[in-house]
């Protein structure tokens, strides 16, 4: 990876014999494989056995996970928030746990719609919850830096599964929630 950095960065013609840029091919590789890490990670790994029983059938809520993602694009960052609820039938995941699922997926080459898909789908597979709901607001590289240059654009995608879907109660008590902190 080090190798094709160096003739990234020659090719917009900067010199890597100049002082900043002798290591940078190296910084580079070393930083592109800690921003894709969640391709050597599974969920397996992630979760690492932690649910543990519980007879709460309430709505578990995480909110404001901060992420950071790749568009997979542009290469360029994209940057917010994650919100995930739940519905436990008989277990629930250890709280750090749905942090690192959050990562596990936005730190790959992503769009957010597939992002927010992919964490919900892992959570209820996970938990085998009675539903599932996840909003992900994010802030595009891609769309403030270049292209249209639009810094106040912000992205939200959400995806319900289960009860999240289909009764309205149960979204409606997700998005009050997350109301309540504004």
């Amino acid at each position: 990876m080090e190798e094709h950095w160096e003739k990234i960065i020659e090719a917009i013609g900067e010199d890597l014999n100049r002082p900043g840029l002798a290591d940078t091919p190296k910084r580079a590789a070393k930083a592109f494989q800690f921003l894709t890490r969640g391709y050597g990670q599974s969920v397996e790994e992630v979760v690492n056995n932690a649910l543990f029983p519980s007879d709460s059938s309430e709505m578990i809520l995480v909110q404001d996970v901060e992420l950071y993602s790749l568009c997979e694009h542009h290469l360029l960052p994209f940057i917010g928030k994650c919100h995930v609820a739940y519905l436990p039938t008989g277990k629930v995941l250890g709280l750090s746990k749905v942090a690192r699922i959050v990562d596990l997926y936005a730190r790959r080459l992503q769009i957010q719609e597939a992002l927010t898909v992919q964490i919900a789908e892992t959570i209820m597979e996970v938990t085998e919850a009675e539903g599932v709901g996840v909003i992900i607001e994010a802030k595009h590289m891609c769309m403030m830096m270049r292209g249209v240059e639009k810094q106040n654009s912000l992205m939200k995608t959400s995806a319900m599964l289960g009860s999240f879907r289909t009764e309205h109660k149960t979204r409606e008590e997700f998005l009050s929630l997350l109301q309540m902190k504004r």
